[in-house]
């Protein structure tokens, strides 16, 4: 009995440090409210789930480049968990965006999962995207896929082979950048509006000078803004959706970079 369980050790921490660090970076799991007993008991079972599923059969001596495949199993759940998180931020970008044009960028609150300021729209945008995703049952999907990825991405699979050509930086960067775009995707329609306010407001003040455009720029603007923000809100739940299936999609992609689809 000693003999077996010293043999699957080596395995189950492995996929216990894969697990623990996706929880560690993927929203809703990384949150300070919840309690770290909480995600240490969560990530120890569903490491004992994957390991009854795929790593029973393996064996692995700990020596020196163990410590190697501890690094690539954190980095691999790191990764994973970072590419969930920069999907959610796009709704603190597009936020940002907003309250900057609307004048909310001088009422920014300081957020309790990172600890600094955010912007009080963005905030709110991702908290409603957060419990949509809660809603859907994203969290699930979550933990299917991150279980999933064993199969695409075994304990030996080629992370290292990934990160020397370059592939895994390009993806990243890609990853990036769409999450970037998205953002100002989301944030363009009230963009358009608080433009053309701008342009209406140049003209009051070249028309009649008298009309401090300063002072009732800035309740139009707001008025206008959230009247907006509360006129598009029904859509959210579609944008919502999109951006879902894209960062899932994304999650796809780095499974088939770094390994394949399996035979």
């Amino acid at each position: 009995m000693t003999e077996v369980f010293l043999e699957a050790l080596p395995i189950f921490l492995l996929i216990f440090c894969r697990v623990t660090a996706f929880f560690v970076v993927t929203p809703i799991f990384n949150h300070s409210t919840v309690p770290a007993i909480f995600k240490i008991g969560l990530g120890f079972f569903i490491s004992l789930l994957v390991f009854s599923m795929h790593g029973s059969n393996q064996a692995m001596i700990i020596d020196m480049q163990y410590v190697l495949l501890i690094v690539r199993e954190v980095l691999i759940g790191i990764m994973m968990g970072f590419i969930v998180y920069i999907f959610f931020v796009t709704m603190q970008t597009a936020g940002g965006i907003i309250d900057m044009q609307i004048g909310f960028s001088m009422a920014n609150i300081v957020d309790p999962v990172s600890g600094v300021t955010v912007p009080l729209l963005g905030n709110f945008k991702y908290l409603l995207m957060l419990l949509m995703f809660l809603m859907m049952n994203g969290h699930h999907y979550l933990l299917i896929g991150l279980m999933d990825s064993y199969l695409y991405m075994p304990i030996e699979n080629q992370w290292f082979s990934r990160m020397a050509d370059g592939s895994l930086a390009q993806f990243m960067t890609d990853a990036i950048i769409s999450s970037l775009v998205i953002g100002v995707q989301v944030a363009l329609p009230l963009l358009a509006a608080m433009f053309i306010t701008d342009v209406g407001l140049g003209f009051l003040a070249k028309t009649a000078p008298q009309f401090n455009v300063f002072v009732i720029g800035f309740p139009i603007k707001i008025m206008l803004g959230v009247f907006l923000l509360f006129l598009l809100m029904p859509g959210m739940a579609y944008i919502f959706e999109k951006i879902f299936s894209i960062m899932f999609h994304t999650l796809e992609q780095m499974f088939g970079i770094v390994q394949g689809p399996p035979a």
